[in-house]
């Protein structure tokens, strides 16, 4: 039995730099050993000769909206019933991951019963396919900090959390902005340890273009993405970032985040949201501590709801 199951949707496997990085990612999550197994979901091209080739068990079907996107609901309602591991480990098809990975989410699990573990990437130019031989792990270490950069807390790209966790979610779109925003707010609101685990992970993204999304726009700018935000509650829900993790893991233990002014009133700002629970007034205080972007949801909000010319024909 894996002590942690990986579940991924790849993009179709015909863009050859797509193919590549998603193939290394593949090879990868391999290399980790007889303690992690992969599922790939997912009818896109290539995809199940890929799966087959890297030992990971493939799920075709899978639900989607009017577009065509994968529901992120359905990926982790298949990846819970396929799976017989403790733990769930939802990453994007174009992360490469270390083998601390797998180590703190075992450390984090001795000591949580319930939480999320979410963090920072390295962005690196990968454009060849990787060999994952002896020492493998240093070198592609090494590499991503010598020709890499670290992202900003401001996306996240792998979750890893209890088996039993996130039962029930909106249909988020997968792909899109704001369902991951939602992931960590609901941590916060069930008062799961929330953990920042950028100092124990170290996970690297395979840069590339968006030449795979409509007219090639970013994912937040496209209409699925403004759906997402409105189905998990607005944004100030999807404000919700990295930097709201209420602990962090260094060395293999979970402690709290230090203390800052500005983590003091992020926490009042969010109190009626994750402590709470009420809607309402986090909707007041949103207005208080972010009256521009209050302003500008609610001028949104008012719009949608005036009916369209042709309706009032």
């Amino acid at each position: 039995m894996a002590f942690l199951t990986i579940f991924t949707t790849p993009k179709p496997f015909t863009n050859p730099h797509i193919a590549v990085i998603q193939r290394n990612a593949l090879a990868n999550w391999q290399a980790l050993g007889q303690d992690v197994a992969v599922i790939v979901l997912g009818s896109e091209v290539g995809a199940a000769e890929a799966a087959a080739e890297f030992g990971a068990l493939h799920l075709p079907e899978v639900a989607r909206n009017a577009e065509g996107t994968p529901l992120i609901s359905d990926l982790f309602d298949q990846a819970r019933s396929h799976a017989d591991s403790p733990l769930l480990a939802y990453v994007n098809a174009d992360i490469l991951l270390l083998p601390d990975f797998v180590e703190t989410a075992r450390y984090a699990m001795q000591q949580r019963k319930d939480f999320l573990l979410v963090g920072q990437r390295w962005d690196l130019d990968v454009t060849e396919p990787l060999a994952f031989a002896a020492g493998w792990d240093a070198a592609l270490r090494q590499r991503a900090q010598q020709q890499g950069k670290l992202h900003p807390p401001a996306g996240s790209d792998y979750f890893i959390f209890p088996t039993d966790a996130y039962r029930e979610m909106p249909q988020f779109a997968i792909g899109r902005a704001g369902w991951d925003n939602w992931m960590i707010y609901h941590a916060r609101r069930k008062g799961w340890a929330t953990v920042d685990a950028t100092r124990d992970i170290f996970i690297i993204h395979q840069n590339h273009d968006y030449s795979h999304l409509p007219n090639g726009q970013p994912h937040y700018k496209l209409p699925e993405s403004f759906e997402n935000v409105r189905l998990a509650g607005g944004r100030m829900i999807t404000r919700f970032l990295l930097t709201d993790c209420n602990q962090q893991i260094e060395n293999g233990l979970t402690q709290p985040q230090p203390r800052s002014s500005q983590r003091f009133w992020r926490e009042v700002e969010i109190f009626p949201l994750v402590r709470l629970h009420s809607r309402v007034l986090g909707w007041i205080s949103y207005a208080i501590f972010q009256p521009k972007n209050a302003f500008r949801e609610a001028r949104e909000w008012f719009r949608r709801l005036q009916p369209h010319p042709e309706q009032q024909k």
